[in-house]
Parts: C-alpha cells; structure tokens; sequence
C-alpha cells in the first residue's frame, strides 16, 4: 500500500485531477497510460491517517454496502431457506462486530489498491484538497495545511457527492444518521426508520431488516421508483413488503425528535398527522454534488440551477480546458456512469474521439431480489407515442432458478416496433445486475430482438431467460404461452 510522501515539488502537469473517487480515479490512470504527466488530488483519508482513494464508491457507498447486503442475504438464505433444499443449519446468528470487520477488510484492500495502481501508472497522489482557480490553476492544500499553487494543460473536476440533509430530521450521528452512518452501526436496531424509498434506502433497509430489524421506510412519492417500468416496480414492492418492509408511499416527514434514547418521526399522509418511534433513524433522500470550496469565482466553470457543474456531452465546462465528471454533473449518479466519462474525457484529452453513449447506462438496485433495467421503459414510449414490441420471461420457468430455489421476478424487453432494435430491458430477479451487462451490451451493438433471439445461450442458465424474452417479443418464446401484449 503506497505510504503518504513528500510530492515532488513540479508545479506544471499535463492533467490535473481533482477527487479520486471512480471518475477521477479512472481519469488519472488513463491519462497517465496515455502518457500524460498526472496529478490527483484528494482529501479521503482512513481511519489509519492514511490516503484512502476510491470516493464514496469504496469507502462508504457502493463497496461497503454490498459487503453488508450480500453477507445479511447469507443469513437469510442459511436460516429460512436452506431447509427447502436440504441442507440442515442449527443456530445461525449474527456476528455484528465480524461482519463489520470483513467489510472494512474489503474498503481497506480495495482502496489501498487504487493508491498501488497510482504508484504503478506513474499518477503524482496529492493528499488533501484543491480549489480550481482561473487559468486552469489549482491551488492545492495537503493535510498540514500547506498551500501551492499547481497548473495543468486541462483540469478534470471530480469532486463526487454527499447525502441530502433534511429540515425535519437534523443529523446527531448516533440515532438519526445518514447512509454513511447506516454503514457503521454498533448494534441491530430493534425498530429502525428509513426515510427514503429509493436504491439506497431500500438497500440500506433490505441490510438491516436480514439482521433483525423492524424496518419502516417513509417515501414521499406516492410512486414505487418511478424510474423503473411499472411492472417491475409494482412486483419488487409485493416482495419487499413480503420480506418485513413497511413500506409507506405518499408520506412527508414534517419533524423528529430523540427522547428516552428513541427518535420519534412526525409524518403526514392522506388521512393526516401520524408519528411512529424508532430506536434508529437513517435519512436517505438523495445525494447533491459536492462543490463546497471548489471554484474560485472566476474559474469560469458554472453550476445549473441543480447545483451541478453543467457541461456538455462530452464533459467540457464553460472553461477551456475544464472537465467534470460523475456525480457532480447531469444524469444519474452511478460509479460506472463517472468511471466512463473519466476515461472518456482522458482520451480526449490525449486526441481520441471516445463517446459515451447515455443511452445504455445501466442502473441496479442490490436487493434481493435485485431491481436491474437500461434503456427506456414501457411508459415512456407510450407517452412519446412511439410505437413498440414487448416480450418477457419469468424466472418461475428458468430451470437454473427452480434448481437454485431463487424464481422470483422476470425479465422484459422492450423494442422499436418497426425495426426490432432493444430500447429497454427490464429485470427483477437472481442476478439481474449480472444479467443486464447483456442487455448493455446488445443495445451498444443496436441488437434487435431476433438477433438475441437466434444467440445461442448455455442451459441450464439464468440468462436463458433474458433469451426467451427476446423470443416473447414476436411470441415465440418456447417455455412459456405466449401472448402479445396489448399496447
């Protein structure tokens, strides 16, 4: 693991990266491979005082996370399931304090790897903060407070983002936190609050509702995730609500209150004024881009009425020169979103012509089961009025989910009615984060449905079932009856 360092004192780069989250990481390697003399910057350190690189994404967001998510979907698995097939399991508990120790394990790996791969590129890591100054300049200032002043032929921004606070529920860190807090619980919560219907409150939910939990999610929309197809969002809601969930839709928080070592939510909904009391309660309502202490006034970058760095298709600011990337500028925020535009803007900066094609980013919600989709769904062409085809396949009649005892959900595709293209897939089921990189990858090759369909896909597998959907698009589906669906 690389150790913390003098920085060599050359104040000029090719790049100068700031932040070292997934964008900014990924740009820093690249631009470095691509021969360009590179800096990045950033202020993460670990609990051992040491750079810990990686953004949100390794440290308290995407890693952690899935280290909890899949370990409490073990417990589970071996305490209500493995009966089913057999297999006999006495006395399965939870291990809080090892649990922990194995998710630190990996941030730790993970993020002293990303220090390694600096080392290894030839990427100068700068421990502290930077502030974008006119000119391309970055004033930089390193842990002990001292400052310099850096200048780069181009400036990547990649700053990432933090969670959204509330009015009603003001953060103490110990009872009401945020997804960064939710992470590090000391205990199971007997009651627990989630406000927040979305991937990571469902997620941070679905984690401590395996261990233990009485779990309450409070969601303001009266809508399921609204951004996912309508069947798939109304299926995974009777699943979570089947798990333990108390899913509550259409309810503003309007204020909260510790007392007696409980938090006390006051929340209104169409029948009035309610409160509910938990011993813990985590606010997931969002992230916003982190822009505090970036930009000098006249840097010449600019943020949109959101708050985001705006910029172009390809990345570019206001200011020549001037790139941002990830969270911090339009669309969704999403690691392999930024991990993408930070190679693309590297490239082009070293004279490639990459694109990234917004149209198939994937989105996953890490549940069980998992939510998964790209593209567009059925509702949205609908109400362009585009005219389209649609075929879909349950995990009910994929052999591999019946052998696995794992048949919830299905898969759906949806095509361009005149000339077959996939514009969207949707899946809940066993592996649909897995499953979609399939669906990514056909639509990046303007794949139609009969071209999935005339793949040759291996049996017994789950992906079988992406491959009769495409066959349901024009009813041929061979495991199932089939049945055009109405438009």
């Amino acid at each position: 693991m690389l150790e913390y360092r003098d920085i060599p004192m050359a104040d000029k780069y090719d790049v100068i990266v700031i932040g070292a989250g997934p964008a900014g990481y990924h740009a820093a390697i690249r631009c470095a491979q691509l021969g360009l003399k590179t800096a990045c910057i950033d202020k993460s350190l670990g609990v051992d005082g040491k750079p810990a690189y990686g953004g949100t994404c390794l440290n308290w967001g995407c890693i952690p996370s899935k280290a909890l998510l899949d370990a409490s979907h073990k417990l589970v698995e071996a305490r209500d399931h493995f009966a089913e097939i057999g297999i006999k399991a006495r006395n399965v508990g939870v291990d809080l304090e090892q649990m922990m120790k194995h998710k630190a394990a990996v941030v730790k790996k993970l993020t002293g790897g990303v220090a390694g791969l600096f080392k290894a590129n030839g990427v100068d890591d700068l421990p502290g903060t930077g502030r974008l100054l006119s000119g391309r300049k970055v004033e930089y200032t390193d842990h002990d407070g001292k400052t310099r002043s850096l200048e780069g032929s181009s400036v990547i921004l990649a700053p990432g983002s933090v969670p959204v606070e509330i009015e009603p529920t003001p953060l103490d860190g110990e009872y009401i936190v945020d997804s960064t807090g939710a992470l590090e619980l000391e205990s199971v919560p007997k009651t627990l609050g989630v406000i927040g219907a979305g991937v990571i409150g469902l997620e941070l939910g679905s984690v401590w509702s395996r261990l233990g939990s009485d779990v309450v999610v409070l969601e303001a929309l009266d809508d399921f995730l609204p951004m996912v197809d309508r069947r798939i969002a109304g299926d995974a809601l009777k699943s979570f609500r089947k798990q333990g969930l108390d899913i509550k839709l259409g309810t503003r928080v309007t204020g909260s209150a510790v007392k007696n070592k409980k938090v006390e939510v006051s929340y209104k909904d169409k029948d009035g004024d309610h409160s509910v009391k938990v011993d813990r309660l985590i606010v997931a309502v969002g992230r916003r881009p982190f822009t505090d202490g970036l930009l000098a006034p006249d840097c010449g970058v600019n943020l949109d009425e959101r708050g985001f760095i705006y910029v172009n298709d390809l990345c570019e600011t206001d200011a020549p020169g001037v790139y941002a990337t990830g969270d911090v500028v339009r669309g969704p925020m999403l690691a392999h979103k930024g991990m993408e535009e930070g190679l693309m803007v590297a490239e082009r900066i070293a004279g490639k012509k990459p694109m990234v094609n917004y149209d198939a980013v994937p989105c996953v919600i890490y549940t069980h089961p998992e939510v998964a989709w790209v593209g567009r769904t059925e509702e949205e062409l609908k109400r362009s009025g585009d005219a389209f085809e649609v075929g879909s396949f349950p995990f009910a009649a994929n052999g591999r989910a019946m052998s696995a005892n794992d048949t919830e959900g299905l898969v759906k595709i949806v095509t361009d009615a005149e000339t077959d293209r996939i514009v969207g897939v949707h899946i809940l089921g066993p592996q649909a984060s897995e499953l979609i990189a399939q669906a990514v990858i056909a639509m990046e090759f303007s794949a139609s449905a009969e071209d999935l369909a005339l793949t040759m896909f291996a049996h017994p597998t789950l992906s079988e079932s992406v491959h009769e959907a495409a066959m349901g698009v024009h009813g041929h589906s061979i495991h199932m009856a089939n049945r055009k669906r109405k438009k």
